[in-house]
C-alpha cells in the first residue's frame, strides 16, 4: 500500500542538535579523537506501525518475542538501517528486509519513512513503498501487485543522488536499486560483478548471507557511488571489506576499489558516509548487544592510504559505547552507551556533529532492556575536533 509522505513538518531547527555548553573532550590522541559528547536523545517506541496498512509477521508464528505479541496488524515502523537527511531538519530512514531473512519477510513491505526528532520523541511524517510497476526486476517478485519485499531484496543503505532519485544498496544480490522520489523502481538491479550472495538466482555464492551492500555514500559532486560490502568475498583476506565506486552518469561499476579492513573478522560495518572527497565515515560494531557489547565505534577512514599498506586509513572519531552526557540527557548517567546489536545509520551534520540511529531489529532485539523490544533511538554527538567536510556533503 502506497503511503504518500507528509508535506507538513514539523517545525526543527539543525542548530538545536548541536546544543551549547556541552563538555569539550579531549584533543586527538595517536588512536584518534578525544571522546565524543552526547547532544540530543530521542526515540521512537518499538510498537509503532504505519497506520491502517496491511499485516504482517505471519512468518514469525505466534509465540511471542520479548513481550510482543504475533503476528502484527499493520506494518511496522522499524528497522533503520540507512538515513538520508533533509534540509527542513527532516530525515528519510530506510527500513530494511523485515525480519531479517528472506524466508520470513515475504510480508514487509520495503520502503522509507520520513521522521523528525522533536524533543526527546521522534515523530514519523509520512513514507512510501518501494514498487516495480515496469518490470524491471528480471526475477519473479513476491506480490502480484510488485510492492517489493523483504523476500525480494534486503535494502540496507540510501543516498539521494543530484536529480532526487535514490540509490539503495541491497544484500540478496548484492545490487545497486535506483529508485524515483515516489519509489517506482527506474532500472533492472545493478550487480556487482563477480560477487554472488546465497539469494542471488545469478551465480555461484562467493558471499556470506546478509553480508552484502551495507554501506552507500554518493561523492560531493554527486557523481558517483562507493559501495561497501559488509561480508569478505571468499578469497580475499580474513575480515578485509570491498569498497567498490559507481559511475552513476555511466550506470556502471569504475574499477576502482579499496579495501576497509575490520579490526576483527567476526566484527561487521553498519554503514558508511561521506566526508569528503577522500574521506568516509564508517560505523564497526561487533554482533553483541547491552552488557555483553564491547565494539560500537566510528571511523574515519581515508581513502589516500598514507602509511601504503594497502587498506584504508582508519581513526577513531567517536566511540559509541563511551559518551560523555555531562547533561544526563534521556536520563542516563553521565557515561552514555548505545549498546545496540545492529547501528546502522550515521550522517554529518555540521563540521563536528553527527546523528546516529540503530535498527532495532523489531521485535528481537532487546540491547537497551532485557526481555523488552528496543525502540529505534536518535542520537547527536558532538565530536572532540573538526571533520572539515567538504560543504556539499552537508546538503544532501
Amino acid at each position: 500500500m502506497r503511503r504518500p509522505l507528509a508535506i507538513a513538518v514539523t517545525a526543527l531547527a539543525i542548530t538545536t542538535l548541536t546544543l551549547p555548553g556541552a563538555a569539550e573532550p579531549a584533543q586527538q590522541t595517536e588512536r584518534g579523537f578525544g571522546r565524543a559528547t552526547l547532544t540530543t536523545f530521542a526515540a521512537l517506541p518499538a510498537e509503532t506501525y504505519v497506520p491502517a496498512s496491511e499485516p504482517s509477521g505471519a512468518a514469525l508464528g505466534t509465540t511471542p518475542v520479548n513481550g510482543i505479541q504475533l503476528p502484527f496488524a499493520d506494518q511496522p515502523v522499524q528497522g533503520f538501517s540507512g538515513i538520508v537527511r533533509n534540509q527542513d531538519g527532516t530525515f528519510e530512514v530506510l527500513s530494511d528486509n523485515g525480519y531479517g531473512t528472506k524466508a520470513n519477510s515475504a510480508d514487509f513491505a520495503l520502503g522509507l519513512h520520513r521522521i523528525a526528532p522533536n524533543g526527546t520523541d521522534i515523530d514519523v511524517l509520512g513514507g512510501i513503498d518501494f514498487t516495480d510497476p515496469d518490470h524491471k526486476v528480471p526475477f519473479p517478485l513476491t506480490r502480484p501487485d510488485r510492492v517489493l519485499t523483504g523476500a525480494d531484496f534486503d535494502v540496507e543503505s540510501i543516498v539521494r543522488a543530484k536529480d532526487n532519485t535514490y540509490w539503495v544498496g541491497d544484500e540478496f544480490g548484492p545490487y545497486l536499486l535506483h529508485f524515483d522520489r515516489t519509489g517506482r523502481l527506474l532500472a533492472a538491479p545493478v550487480p556487482l560483478p563477480g560477487v554472488f550472495a546465497p539469494e542471488n538466482p545469478s551465480g555461484t555464492p562467493n558471499l556470506p548471507s546478509s553480508k552484502g551492500f551495507e554501506g552507500l555514500a554518493i561523492s560531493p559532486d554527486r557523481r558517483t557511488l562507493n559501495a561497501l560490502l559488509e561480508g569478505t568475498v571468499a578469497g580475499d583476506p580474513a575480515g578485509s571489506l570491498r569498497l567498490n565506486e559507481f559511475d552513476i552518469a555511466r550506470d556502471s561499476y569504475t574499477g576502482k576499489r579499496w579495501t576497509y579492513q575490520l579490526d576483527d573478522p567476526s566484527h561487521a560495518i553498519g554503514d558508511l558516509t561521506t566526508v569528503d572527497r577522500d574521506r568516509l565515515l564508517v560505523i564497526e560494531r561487533d554482533g553483541f548487544q547491552g552488557a555483553d557489547a564491547k565494539v560500537k565505534k566510528v571511523y574515519l577512514v581515508d581513502k589516500r592510504d598514507r602509511d601504503h599498506d594497502g587498506k584504508l586509513d582508519k581513526t577513531l572519531v567517536a566511540d559509541l559505547l563511551d559518551l560523555a552526557n555531562p547533561r544526563h540527557l534521556g536520563g542516563f548517567d553521565e557515561t552514555f552507551r548505545f549498546p545496540f546489536q545492529t547501528i546502522e545509520d550515521v550522517a554529518v551534520l555540521d563540521d563536528r556533529t553527527l546523528a546516529i540511529l540503530n535498527d532495532n531489529n523489531f521485535p528481537f532485539s532487546s540491547g537497551r532492556n532485557p526481555g523488552k523490544p528496543d525502540n529505534d533511538e536518535f542520537i547527536t554527538v558532538r565530536l572532540s575536533q573538526s571533520l572539515h567536510p567538504d560543504p556539499r556533503s552537508l546538503h544532501d
